[in-house]
């Protein structure tokens, strides 16, 4: 090995040293030339630079206990000449992906740093997500570095951007630069299809040997995270017998919760729902296939394959993911109560239309699980640039009501999860007089709501919510929520108070299976609180927002199976900011208490994209609708033509 490149080695060394990556207490594991995990050692036995077989030996490994699906890989040149081929930074190494050229793919893997660092990434992809680091220059030189980011089972490395989408052109804290690689929206999605094919599992086990009632499993699996916090329970558990662990869970749920600074009753309220399971009959009780008890198995697999998900990508409303896939399998009204889980994929949505950033209070008065409040929390962080505004945004950002106690503590055990944000929730209804003074003291300017569907009770009226939620807010505020497509279309008296007191500025009407298996048609309403609407005295902005790229998976419900979400809902966005108005997609009308609040009734068709199976389908949807509303066709036509 050349001096110079010793040096390079030297040099990286130092700026791990500096990041406290050797550190006896960072559970960051450094290793040099070779490694000791097993699973690196086999993919890396056919990653031979030379295409020859043999180990590859990348200059550093990197791992970390508390994300064991990341590697880092380093891989050092003495000269910057060497630094990368004009193959490697597509993150494909051989000419135009062709790889047949074996002789002169292992000559550019020898001879770079980036393109050795990517053949390696490429190899341990298969099981990990890599890290893929390239430094090429000696000691007292210029120095050239890249870095990449080549996610588990994705077909190629692309270059790893920070959170707000900037270059990193620097070693990193070994948090930071995790943090960073769980924005990649394909790391994100594997992470995320691993979670549910887990719950899916979990439901079954549960099912079969636990014995719980459908409530008690979510409340299962967050006491079980609450406790894991705890490093003294993650790491004895295993020492306790069936009967003991089963009341060390309580103990150590209690002590959890005894940490936050917030009033005893609100302690006791987070604690109760699960007291229930810490004297199941069954869950204490040894068994001939689980000798040391189903708790103890139920913990052991949450550790094992939850609690590292939790630790790395705290914008996943995880407490809430697990309870929507159980809810699928109950065999009851899935409306019961009027419960309707916002999709993932909505609570990132409406963050991002109330344009959330790290000065935003949020608050949520129907908070179910806290999925808004952990979306948008996750949005105040992207813009967090201090210590003082992090800690701003976990104990003043995030506000929530919810009423039942089972759900209030999953929506509590949701922010303990994250850190903070436990000691603005109240549990009861929204609508009290002292629950609703303590939301109206935090004067916060974004509401976001998904209330209770369909309740007979004309004081618990869609709208109802969405006037209360807007009241709430500061003048300026700006409140979103998601609603039954009826709210929109059907005339009712809460409309009218609704632009007394505030200006409706947007509506976009969602697909029609969005909640899938619900039926509900739904629409997003966006409001500036406090503005009376006739003195605003503008346009209302309405989208048709019926494609969101989600399609139906036999026992997964709506999938982004091709990958396209993103890239809707960055058009979505952006045609909502700036009002652009399109022909089958958009339009701008002012409207009053009286009209519809609908694209559908003031859009103009799209006559280029129309055919037979869109046709049929739509006339399909008019007569249901005028089968379910009791309507005639309109102006006296005599057939589904004609009334369209």
């Amino acid at each position: 090995m050349a001096k110079n490149e010793r040096e390079t080695e030297n040099f990286v060394r130092d700026e791990l040293r500096a990041l406290q990556y050797f550190h006896p207490d960072a559970n960051i594991r450094v290793e040099e030339q070779k490694s000791n995990i097993e699973a690196v050692k086999r993919l890396l036995r056919t990653g031979s630079k030379s295409g020859a077989g043999g180990f590859g030996s990348p200059e550093f490994i990197i791992s970390a206990t508390d994300t064991p699906d990341f590697l880092m890989v380093v891989e050092c040149k003495a000269d910057t000449k060497d630094h990368q081929s004009g193959h490697a930074y597509m993150g494909v190494l051989s000419p135009a992906g062709d790889v047949a050229d074996i002789g002169d793919y292992a000559k550019r893997a020898q001879r770079y740093a980036v393109d050795g660092v990517l053949h390696y990434a490429r190899a341990l992809s298969k099981e990990f997500n890599v890290i893929a680091v390239a430094v090429s220059g000696g000691a007292k030189s210029s120095k050239l570095f890249s870095v990449f980011l080549h996610p588990k089972g994705g077909d190629k490395a692309s270059p790893l951007l920070s959170k707000t989408g900037a270059a990193i052109e620097a070693f990193l804290p070994w948090p930071d630069l995790i943090e960073h690689a769980t924005f990649d929206p394909t790391v994100q999605k594997v992470k995320f299809d691993e979670l549910m094919a887990f719950s899916r599992e979990l439901h079954e086990f549960m099912r079969d040997h636990a014995k719980l009632t459908e409530s008690q499993k979510p409340l299962l699996v967050s006491g079980t995270l609450i406790a894991l916090r705890n490093a003294a329970f993650s790491k004895a558990y295993d020492a306790h017998t069936p009967d003991e662990l089963q009341k060390e869970w309580m103990r150590v749920i209690r002590g959890e919760i005894e940490k936050a600074n917030i009033p005893q009753g609100k302690k006791d309220n987070m604690a109760q729902p699960y007291s229930g399971i810490a004297v199941h009959p069954v869950l204490g009780k040894a068994s001939v296939a689980y000798p040391r008890g189903v708790l103890h198995e139920l913990i052991t697999r949450l550790r094992e394959k939850v609690w590292p998900f939790i630790e790395v990508y705290r914008d996943f409303d995880v407490v809430g993911q697990f309870y929507g896939e159980f809810l699928k399998y109950t065999g009851g009204d899935k409306k019961a109560l009027g419960i309707v889980l916002t999709p993932r994929h909505i609570t990132e949505l409406f963050s991002l239309i109330a344009n959330v950033d790290r000065s935003s209070t949020v608050i949520d008065i129907c908070a179910g699980t806290s999925g808004f409040l952990v979306s948008a929390m996750h949005q105040m962080m992207r813009s967090a640039q201090t210590k003082a505004e992090v800690e701003r945004i976990k104990k003043q950002g995030l506000v929530g009501v919810e009423q039942q106690p089972d759900m209030f503590a999953l929506a509590a055990s949701n922010m303990i999860l994250r850190g903070d944000g436990k000691a603005n929730l109240y549990q009861g209804s929204c609508f009290d007089k002292a629950i609703t003074k303590a939301i109206v003291a935090h004067k916060a300017n974004v509401g976001l709501l998904n209330p209770p569907f369909s309740q007979s009770d004309a004081d618990q009226h869609e709208l109802h919510f969405v006037k209360h939620m807007l009241d709430c807010l500061a003048p300026g505020g700006t409140g979103v929520a998601i609603v039954p497509m009826s709210c929109a279309i059907s005339p009712h008296p809460l409309k009218l108070d609704l632009l007394k007191n505030h200006t409706l500025e947007a509506v976009m009407s969602m697909p029609d299976d969005l909640f899938y298996p619900v039926g509900t048609v739904t629409c997003i309403m966006v409001f500036t609180a406090h503005q009376p609407h006739a003195k605003s005295d503008r346009k209302t902005w309405f989208g048709f927002w019926k494609r969101d790229g989600f399609v139906k998976e036999k026992h997964k419900g709506r999938v982004d199976l091709y990958n396209r979400w993103s890239e809707i809902r960055a058009n979505w966005i952006e045609a909502y900011r700036n009002r652009e108005v399109h022909v089958g997609f958009s339009v701008s009308k002012k409207v009053g208490a009286n009209d519809e609040w609908c694209a559908e009734a003031y859009m103009q068709t799209d006559y280029s994209t129309l055919d037979r199976q869109h046709y049929e389908e739509n006339v399909k949807r008019f007569l249901v609708f005028q089968l379910l509303h009791g309507m005639q066709p309109a102006n006296g036509a005599d057939n589904e033509e004609d009334a369209l």
